[in-house]
């Protein structure tokens, strides 16, 4: 019982600093795995163009979703054990996007590699309207505005489905499938949270 209790009150500040130590090695992996051009010319840095687009998509990517699960997380009074394992599930699908984004570059944007990177976005999509659904609910004092909480479901399918269209399109047409992808991220430059105001 005392353990429960113990769980039920933990303060969130200890899964802020985890995350946060995560997205920075995250980052670290992506430029680790930038590929040197094979001469120092214009021509051969223009050649690994796959490579460098890939990196700034991916990079862009993850600085949204850090900046996403920062100002969604200010919210939590609680870290409960929904939570807790919510934003592991939110982790985990960031940390493919490294392994995905150096096979999309190698492989020059093959068709299955940027299937499954659009998979992975609507992966961290997907979990991201997870946790910030446990963010509501680890938080008793809450209201919703009705129009930040509108704004925020719109977003949320308007990124689904633009990541699972360049899901299925990237079978065929991959240059648009990721074209589709790097569309969807304008959506979210501008952080957005459920709506949520605390009462007075």
């Amino acid at each position: 019982m005392a353990m429960k209790e113990s769980t039920a009150k933990s303060t969130p500040e200890r899964v802020i600093a985890f995350s946060d130590g995560v997205f920075a090695i995250i980052i670290t992996i992506m430029i680790l795995e930038l590929k040197r051009p094979a001469a120092p010319t214009f021509e051969a840095l223009f050649a690994e163009w796959p490579t460098w687009v890939s990196y700034i998509v991916s990079y862009v990517f993850i600085a949204i979703v850090w900046i996403q699960h920062h100002f969604l997380l200010r919210y939590a009074t609680v870290a409960t054990l929904k939570l807790m394992w919510t934003n592991f599930a939110h982790l985990f699908s960031a940390s493919l996007v490294p392994f995905l984004t150096d096979w999309m570059a190698d492989t020059r944007m093959a068709a299955v590699p940027v299937m499954c990177y659009a998979f992975a976005f609507l992966l961290v999509n997907i979990t991201y309207l997870s946790l910030a659904w446990q963010t509501v609910r680890a938080r008793k004092k809450m209201e919703l505005e009705d129009h930040g909480h509108r704004l925020f479901h719109l977003r949320s399918i308007g990124t689904l489905v633009f990541f699972f269209a360049a899901m299925i399109v990237a079978f065929w047409y991959p240059y648009i499938g990721f074209g589709l992808i790097c569309l969807s991220l304008l959506l979210y430059l501008r952080p957005d949270t459920p709506g949520m105001r605390t009462n007075k």
